[in-house]
């Protein structure tokens, strides 16, 4: 039996010269793995396919909607009144206490650094150079005389120390050092190497890196059966999927589909022919007369105020009429000369 898929066109004899190329091992650990693995694979593939689907009915039909609605009610809650204490109450305030501050205490400091602090400053500054001046011409004679005392009365003496007596006693102890380190170094290095280096690197060679190659070629082909028994679920769980859904179309899904059409339909274009629609007509057929009797009771009331508002204060004075003056003959003739050369233009 083969588990593992093979391109269209391939050379039938590559699994024979793979299983040559790999040994012996290999090809006697990979089909038992792959079969374990795929046996125990499949279920756990079920279980999250199934999983998955719920997940996403929950999310789409309880969280999605659950999540909207306590979005809408933390914004009544909280944003909005926020917002509107920030904007109405917070903004003001702030404004207020700034102009306060800026009156009561930004413009007196300014007015006290300009006109006080500054010329205080000013004037405490050139008397500090002044001082400052003459302390650093005394410095500076005080440090050409302690320089000039300290090179011939220290640095000459300890150049001539150094040069003739330090140099020729560090260059011999630094010769005798070397030569114990170097002697005692090549015996350190010559034992480690007897004692440690040569044991680790048998140890290594022989034992660490054949178990590590066949440990190596178990994870291997572990990892390449729990993908390919991954995949196997998954199409497994796809007909699984597919035929579950096909039952529940063919028990409920048609015989609901065949309820709506042919029973609910028909019996609601008779409820709307025969009950809505005819007490719809009735209930406008009513609202236009309501309508019309409200209109001519408002008519009346309205006849009813003008007679009495008549027969208390008279009749209303009419508004003077404005005779209109009409432009003469010869406003008449230019302005009909100006009209005909626009439309010969």
């Amino acid at each position: 039996m083969d588990l593992e898929k093979r391109p269209p066109g391939s050379d039938p004899q590559e699994p024979a010269r793979r299983s040559d190329a790999e040994g012996c091992l290999t090809v006697a650990i990979r089909i038992p793995v792959r079969i374990v693995v795929l046996v125990l694979v499949v279920p756990v593939r079920l279980v999250w396919d199934a999983l998955v689907v719920g997940g996403r009915v929950l999310r789409d039909t309880v969280l999605r909607p659950f999540g909207r609605a306590l979005e809408w009610l933390g914004r009544a809650l909280f944003v909005w009144p926020a917002v509107g204490l920030w904007r109405y109450l917070v903004v003001p305030m702030a404004r207020g206490v700034a102009w306060l501050g800026t009156v009561l205490l930004v413009i007196p400091a300014a007015w006290l650094y300009r006109w006080v602090l500054t010329p205080v400053g000013h004037g405490f500054l050139w008397v500090v150079r002044g001082v400052g001046a003459v302390l650093a011409a005394v410095g500076c004679g005080l440090c050409a005389a302690g320089a000039w005392l300290g090179r011939y009365l220290v640095v000459v003496p300890a150049t001539w120390l150094y040069t003739w007596v330090l140099t020729p006693v560090g260059h011999a102890i630094a010769w005798c050092l070397r030569m114990v380190v170097t002697g005692v170094g090549a015996a350190l290095y010559w034992t480690a190497r007897i004692l440690l280096v040569l044991p680790a690197l048998a140890l290594w060679r022989w034992v660490l890196v054949p178990l590590g190659r066949g440990l190596a070629v178990v994870g291997r082909e572990v990892g390449a059966a729990l993908g390919h028994a991954w995949r196997i679920a998954g199409h497994v769980s796809l007909a699984v999927g597919r035929f579950l859904g096909t039952v529940f179309r063919l028990l409920v899904g048609d015989p609901a589909r065949w309820v709506y059409r042919t029973l609910l339909t028909p019996v609601g274009h008779v409820v709307r022919d025969a009950v809505w629609r005819p007490a719809a007509d009735a209930s406008r057929a009513v609202g236009r007369v309501v309508r019309q009797a409200l209109a001519d009771v408002r008519g009346s009331a309205r006849r009813a105020r003008a007679d009495v508002r008549r027969a208390l204060f008279g009749e209303p004075a009419k508004k003077p009429q404005v005779a209109r003056r009409e432009p003469s003959a010869a406003k008449a003739r230019t302005l009909g000369s100006s009209t005909t050369a626009l439309t010969k233009d």
